[in-house]
C-alpha cells in the first residue's frame, strides 16, 4: 500500500487560480485542467477567499489573523508569562 503525500500549493497560485475562474469564458474545470489540479480544490479556494477575504492562505499551517487578533494573542501570552513568574 502506498501513502500519497499531500501536495502544497503556493498562496499566489491559489489566488491566481481563483481569479482566473472569475474571468469571462473561463470555467473552473478548464482552469483546473490547465494547472493540473482537481476542480474541487479551486472550489474550496474560492470558498476560502469569499469567507476570509484578505487573510486567506497565510501558509505554513499558520492561522490567518487580523492585526487586532495578533495583538490580543501577544498580550495574552505576556499576561500568561507574567502570571507564571
Amino acid at each position: 500500500m502506498s501513502v500519497q503525500q499531500r501536495r502544497k500549493y503556493d498562496p499566489e497560485l491559489k489566488k491566481n487560480a481563483v481569479l482566473l475562474t472569475a474571468e469571462p469564458g473561463r470555467s473552473v474545470r478548464k482552469v483546473a485542467e490547465n494547472i493540473g489540479i482537481s476542480s474541487e480544490l479551486i472550489y474550496r479556494w474560492r470558498r476560502q477567499m469569499r469567507d476570509r477575504g484578505e487573510m486567506v492562505f497565510p501558509g505554513h499551517g499558520k492561522m490567518a489573523l487580523a492585526e487586532e487578533q495578533k495583538r490580543i494573542r501577544e498580550l495574552e501570552k505576556k499576561l500568561h508569562d507574567t502570571e507564571m513568574e
